[in-house]
């Protein structure tokens, strides 16, 4: 079992920066592929950025650029530097956790970009 506790959300205006954490209790944590997601009002949660446990990287086209996905193995925790952030990225976002048939959501945190 894994839980997943996210930080680091808040308000922020156009063109400021936020980094969000993702910090996973239990064992094995460098055994599983790590995602963030995001989910804005009345849209779908769709995929933001990908970390797997070999350290390869996939980021959505809408952030490639702005955005950069790292982990810690050490610390158990998985991180996202928004940076140049925009009106369209305020949304929660939420952590991922997958390992073959396994698969863990984390309770998400709120990102608001607004001036």
């Amino acid at each position: 079992q894994v839980q997943l506790v996210e930080s680091g959300g808040g308000l922020v205006q156009p063109g400021g920066s936020l980094r969000l954490s993702c910090a996973a209790s239990g064992s094995a944590f460098n055994s599983y592929d790590m995602s963030w997601y995001r989910q804005a009002p009345g849209k779908q949660r769709g995929l933001v950025a990908l970390i797997t446990r070999s350290n390869n990287t996939n980021y959505a086209e809408s952030v490639k650029g702005r955005f950069t996905i790292s982990r810690d193995n050490g610390k158990n925790t998985v991180y996202l530097q928004m940076n140049s952030l925009k009106p369209e990225d305020t949304a929660a976002y939420y952590c991922y956790a997958r390992r073959q048939f396994l698969a863990y959501w984390g309770q998400g945190t709120q990102v608001t970009v607004s001036s």
